[in-house]
């Protein structure tokens, strides 16, 4: 149930964007909670760290389901998909926030990538 009226903004938000839109709000989830997770690690609250890093693998999960394999390019954003898992995973289990780190750097090239696109396909 929806309760805040910030709640309610973001879930309409969320039901009449566009599907390059909503793409890219996967994006920007994902970057926040992997900043989060990393904050969580470096503040030694692990609680912190795991809920968020977690929240960061539902969403690359997300990224997975979301590929269309008519594309080429699914077959390889899947591989790059996959390796952020890995790297979400490894950061969480070890608390160690390099690989975190690294999954932020590839998510926002990836989202700046898409920012691109969608403004050339003019769905922006």
């Amino acid at each position: 149930m929806i309760s805040s009226p910030y709640q309610k903004y973001q879930q309409t938000q969320a039901q009449t964007a566009s599907k390059s839109k909503l793409l890219i709000m996967l994006y920007d989830g994902a970057i926040r909670f992997t900043k989060a997770g990393i904050e969580g690690i470096n503040s030694k609250n692990i609680e912190m760290a795991n809920n968020n890093l977690c929240k960061a693998q539902a969403i690359v999960n997300e990224l997975i389901s979301s590929l269309n394999f008519d594309y080429a390019i699914s077959n390889d954003l899947v591989r790059i998909y996959e390796y952020l898992l890995n790297l979400l995973l490894q950061s969480n289990i070890k608390k160690d926030a390099a690989p975190a780190i690294e999954v932020v750097e590839h998510l926002s090239e990836l989202r700046e990538a898409w920012v691109g696109a969608s403004k050339l396909a003019g769905s922006i």
